[in-house]
């Protein structure tokens, strides 16, 4: 494919020669065509200092198998359980739809922007904007993909905290009030004993098995929101426009599903943690991961919002009685699955809707349309089109819903229908449920 120059006709270009060999390979992966000699980059280091490099390269390289485990941890490891609200916001037929297309929209710009980064011979988000659009760009998108990682970290400190600590309650002879079970507490233990340790590897492939537990607990999480929606949904009252098509609040929606399904901040970095990366090799594992990640997110979504229609609130768990234990359990798991997502957050930061819709539909489009030498009737050029405006009506459009009709995805209380004495369940039969005030009649009728 490529003639090498001789030695003093070589050109620095700023990055060493196994970098280049590893672009050209990359290029070839893609079905690009050289149309002459291509000069491959000096090297400034001798034959026994490249094999040290390469081997020291290779030490930091991990399987396919692992690559996957990483982007399905990060796609689904927390924003997962949001998904169900989502469903109650676009409508239940409307959610599903946009849950396919925001798991396509996910797919696509992820080798999208690998392929951006292939054409600009960068091997960072940071470096491809910054090739793409200069220095203005680069601080755009240094400030995103700091600030979304660390909101999400934020917001996980303060999941494991609120959904651990109503774990702990449950134990027999605990008192509620005990300040070891708090959610300062837990938020700091857990910070202390595992998200700062996990968090100080400095190769993301380590992570590999962390994130294979955390998709192992993902799937019994699943499985326990699946036996609920056969026992608990005939004892939950029927709200009337649970079925309809679509509602009012469909971009939010849009807004809920990008940030569970928005990993792009972190794709150069398991990208460079592959043995030969390439950019076909790339397009298997996000294509294996992405519908690894719809499949069990639609059953989730379906699951969840079948269970409880209107009241689905936008912590599941919320949804379900604080005397549950099998969802006790089901609280545990997630907590543990939180927090062994953080790491993968934190790698980024140290490297909602106005932070994910640029990162997921914005800039890989902007990126690779101005990059590509395509045609414009090319098939990645025409869906980038599309994906450009439709990201920045999404972040418009929710960024000022959000303003002007703020709503309360959860208030963290124990819902109406937890309550024994309470009397609006009276259309459910007898032969079901009891009207009476005994504090044993949920457990006796729901969760033996």
């Amino acid at each position: 494919m490529c003639e090498v120059a001789g030695e003093a006709g070589r050109a620095r270009v700023g990055f060493p020669g196994p970098q280049a060999f590893r672009l050209l390979r990359t290029l070839a992966a893609m079905g690009y065509q050289a149309q002459g000699p291509v000069i491959l980059p000096q090297s400034n280091l001798d034959d026994r200092e490249t094999l040290v490099s390469e081997h020291k390269h290779k030490g930091k390289t991990c399987r396919q198998s692992t690559a996957v485990f990483n982007v399905v941890n990060s796609i689904i490891g927390s924003g997962i359980i949001g998904l169900p609200y989502s469903m109650k916001q676009a409508g239940f037929p409307l959610g599903i739809l946009l849950l396919f297309w925001v798991s396509y929209v996910t797919d696509f710009s992820l080798v999208l922007l690998i392929k951006g980064g292939a054409l600009s011979g960068t091997d960072t988000y940071q470096s491809l904007v910054n090739k793409t659009f200069g220095f203005p760009g680069y601080l755009l998108l240094s400030v995103l993909q700091f600030l979304y990682p660390f909101i999400a970290m934020i917001s996980y400190n303060i999941i494991t905290g609120d959904t651990l600590s109503k774990v702990f309650q449950r134990i027999p002879g605990v008192d509620p009030a005990n300040l070891f079970i708090g959610r300062h507490f837990i938020i700091v233990l857990s910070t202390a004993a595992f998200t700062l340790p996990l968090s100080l590897y400095r190769d993301i492939a380590k992570l590999g098995k962390i994130s294979l537990l955390s998709t192992v607990l993902t799937t019994l999480i699943l499985g326990i929101v699946m036996a609920r929606v056969v026992s608990l949904s005939p004892y939950i009252p029927k709200t009337e426009d649970a079925w309809v098509f679509a509602k009012p609040n469909a971009i939010q929606a849009v807004g809920v599903m990008s940030f569970a399904f928005i990993c792009h901040h972190n794709c150069f970095l398991v990208y460079g943690s592959l043995e030969d990366p390439t950019v076909a090799k790339w397009s298997r594992i996000i294509h294996v991961s992405t519908l690894a990640s719809v499949l069990i997110s639609i059953l989730f979504s379906t699951c969840g919002y079948l269970t409880f229609t209107g009241y689905t609130q936008g912590d599941l768990f919320e949804n379900y009685c604080r005397n549950d234990d099998l969802v006790t359990f089901g609280r545990f798991c997630y907590g543990v699955t939180v927090i062994l997502t953080y790491p993968i957050e934190c790698f980024v930061t140290r490297e909602g809707v106005l932070c994910a819709a640029p990162l997921i539909f914005i800039i890989p489009s902007a990126c690779y349309l101005k990059l590509s030498e395509e045609p414009r009737t090319h098939s990645d050029k025409i869906m980038a089109c599309v994906m450009l405006p439709v990201g920045a009506v999404v972040m418009v459009v929710g960024f000022v819903m959000a303003i002007t009709n703020p709503q309360d995805c959860t208030h963290g209380q124990e819902m109406v229908y937890c309550f024994p004495d309470n009397f609006s369940l009276t259309n459910i039969s007898g032969s079901h449920f009891q009207l009476t005030t005994q504090p044993s009649i949920l457990n006796i009728s729901i969760f033996q």
